[in-house]
């Protein structure tokens, strides 16, 4: 039994680092592809989605899986870095939540936008 859940560990670990690597790879695409792009100041999160590529979401999910908890701060550094101010929060959120990590929340939410509209993923945000 201690041996089983040992190897079960050691699997999630090396699935963790590859997942790591992964994003830190993508993380160099996605950023050649956001230089050229122009994001409307006042786009919500859900129509910034549909202007950002899938390369972005997938760097985020793989960070969030890699590093758990450890990934919202990278996540808010590297999204205000590139002036995605509309998914800063959400995706720093989303990186803090427990148990979030197993499920590509983000990619999900991108797929959404793109086939069922930018309204059906949109967040409200509560000011005052």
């Amino acid at each position: 039994m201690e041996e089983s859940l040992r190897d079960v560990g050691l699997i999630i670990a090396l699935l963790m680092a590859v997942s790591f690597v992964l994003a830190i790879i993508l993380l160099f695409f996605a950023v050649r592809r956001i230089r050229g792009l122009h994001i409307p100041d006042d786009a919500g999160f859900g129509e910034t989605l549909l202007y950002v590529p899938l390369t972005l979401v997938l760097f985020i999910d793989l960070l969030d899986f890699g590093l758990d908890i450890l990934a919202a701060p990278i996540t808010w550094f590297v999204l205000d870095r590139l002036g995605l101010k509309a998914l800063r929060n959400v995706f720093a959120l989303e990186a803090l939540l427990p148990f979030t990590q197993m499920v590509p929340t983000m990619t999900l939410a991108w797929l959404g936008a793109r086939f069922i509209g930018p309204q059906a993923v949109e967040v409200k945000t509560v000011s005052g």
